[in-house]
């Protein structure tokens, strides 16, 4: 299998392409990664240092990719971290130019806006396109809860209200959807819950809450559900072998009181994770 990825880059820590691109490698996914930014270290730390790039240097790396002839070997294209609305149009038009040459090919979009706690953190204007552009054109999109709310305009206190918020992005166009750190009534005080949907069927996996917050993981699950989901056709099997590998990545970093995701140290969770959970039918 080979993947485009186009998402952020850091020269220290695991964010973006940085959380991606090794673990689909180590279960065996060839990926093309294109960066949208260079920094230093991943913006939670308050304080980073490099560029954002701009749509037309997202378009010229793409374009020496397409000469290489090896546009119809290319099975998806995924998306994370987007820097500005420019970089978002030449996502879409590297979507559009791998889809014309391998018309199976699937597009996963991580519409990175925000999260609970921190609100919006992408430039203006990117949320909108998210909504607009981005989310119509996907087959897979994977939201955090707040993502969900902002692109839906609902409030997702229920499983109900996240099931009815899940339909709302149907709607969009994704036929797959996979919604990351959901906490809702519903949700007991030591766990976290993650949904997948096909439009048809959804499915939910709860795992235990850690003492932890780190960034990348929503990165790193996202990338690994939509290989996942490539290869199965299955977002109940997509769902349960990404929220075990992330587990256990997670788990390795709160045991390493690491303030950021062990990716390296971890990775044979990637393969064979240490421990799986219940995909349970909604």
């Amino acid at each position: 299998m080979n993947l485009l990825s186009i998402q952020s880059h850091v020269a220290y820590g695991h964010v973006g392409n940085d959380a991606a691109v090794f673990p689909l490698q180590r279960i065996g996914v060839e990926v093309w990664p294109i960066h949208t930014v260079q920094f230093s270290n991943h913006t939670g730390y308050g304080a980073w240092r490099g560029r954002v790039f701009d749509g037309d240097f997202v378009r010229e790396v793409f374009a020496g990719i397409a000469e290489r002839g090896v546009l119809p070997r290319c099975d998806g294209v995924l998306s994370g971290y987007m820097g500005d609305a420019g970089i978002g149009e030449a996502i879409l038009h590297a979507v559009a130019e791998v889809r014309a040459a391998n018309p199976n090919a699937r597009y996963c979009c991580d519409p990175v806006i925000g999260d609970v706690g921190r609100g919006v953190f992408v430039r203006p204007g990117i949320a909108e396109f998210m909504r607009e552009r981005a989310v119509p054109a996907a087959d897979v999109i994977t939201p955090n809860q707040f993502e969900l709310d902002l692109l839906t305009g609902r409030s997702t206190a229920t499983l109900s209200d996240a099931l009815a918020a899940v339909d709302a992005l149907h709607a969009l166009g994704p036929p797959a959807i996979l919604v990351t750190s959901l906490i809702t009534e519903d949700t007991p005080n030591d766990a976290i819950d993650l949904i997948a949907s096909d439009g048809g069927k959804r499915y939910r996996v709860r795992t235990p809450k850690l003492p932890i917050s780190v960034n990348g993981a929503g990165d790193a699950i996202a990338a690994l559900f939509f290989a996942h989901w490539l290869r199965s056709g299955s977002v109940a099997t997509a769902l349960g072998a990404a929220a075990a590998s992330v587990y256990g990545l997670l788990k390795r970093t709160a045991e390493a009181d690491s303030r950021e995701i062990v990716l390296v140290a971890a990775q044979d969770e990637f393969v064979t994770p240490s421990t799986t959970f219940e995909v349970q039918p909604l």
